[in-house]
């Protein structure tokens, strides 16, 4: 079964990885202030960091148009799509857009919120490439899909608070507290795609601790899984953190990616996402 992978900006995936999955990225579109960015291949992202970090006004992020959507659908007869969170982005509601435009024009398209970010967007496309290479019919693709939505975990921790303040997504107070003592907040999805306070951390070590205890403890099958480690300029952390589960857990496989535009923009300078 010939199906394209259709994924918006916030998906974390190389160049390499994009090539051997068939995944096509519609980008999304960031804001520092009153200018706007194009989360796509030409996004110079060192330089819009430093343009992030000297931004004092509000950051923020606007969803693909559905016409970058129905233009990639009509690409391939049968086609997936993957989004961010609806309840973080309206990139689920444009690609539903996109679909109803592009099946007007004989294309076959479902979507999936992945109710997740970064990590977990990629983590969904490596599950669903497996399942389409597999041979299965497309209902039970999607069936399986949806049910691995269901159970997928995502994590993250932030060295800064200071763009989730920016853009609003914090309480303003809780963030002053967290910035004020230090603290490295630990947060993920709720199950329904929303941001939740999970933990906290006085430090990077504990916060690897927390991370490795949270993956082992969180009852998620590991043997023949895979985990995807997402960070915004934190090499070393993730490389620390991939080992850590490796010696504790039983996935097949690890994969660490850095951060693209988009997900740089929440995460942060240092921040790093998990999904497993």
């Amino acid at each position: 079964m010939d199906i394209r992978i259709v994924a918006d900006s916030c998906c974390d995936l190389t160049d390499e990885l994009k090539n051997e999955l068939d995944v096509v990225t519609v980008p999304l579109t960031m804001t520092l202030g009153e200018a706007s960015y194009s989360d796509d291949d030409a996004l110079d992202l060192p330089g819009f960091m430093e343009q992030m970090k000297a931004c004092t006004s509000r950051i923020g992020s606007a969803a693909p148009n559905p016409a970058l959507y129905e233009e990639a659908f009509c690409g391939a007869k049968e086609s997936f799509a993957v989004t961010i969170s609806s309840n973080l982005s309206g990139s689920y509601s444009n690609a539903l857009l996109g679909k109803s435009l592009a099946e007007q024009r004989g294309a076959n398209v479902h979507v999936f919120d992945s109710k997740s970010a970064s990590a977990g967007e990629a983590l969904l496309i490596m599950k669903l490439r497996r399942l389409i290479r597999d041979g299965l019919p497309k209902a039970e693709i999607i069936s399986r899909a949806e049910a691995f939505v269901s159970g997928m975990r995502t994590l993250f921790v932030l060295d800064s608070v200071d763009n989730l303040l920016k853009n609003g997504r914090l309480n303003r107070i809780a963030g002053k507290l967290i910035s004020a003592f230090h603290i490295r907040p630990i947060l993920g999805s709720d199950g329904n795609g929303n941001i939740s306070l999970f933990s906290h951390a006085q430090g990077w070590k504990q916060a690897l601790r927390k991370l490795v205890d949270a993956v082992e403890s969180s009852g998620r099958p590991t043997e023949g899984e895979s985990l995807v480690i997402a960070h915004c300029g934190n090499p070393s952390f993730a490389e620390e953190l991939h080992l850590a589960i490796e010696a504790r857990c039983r996935f097949k496989e690890i994969v660490v990616l850095p951060t693209r535009g988009l997900s740089s923009v929440y995460a942060n300078e240092k921040g790093v996402i998990i999904a497993f």
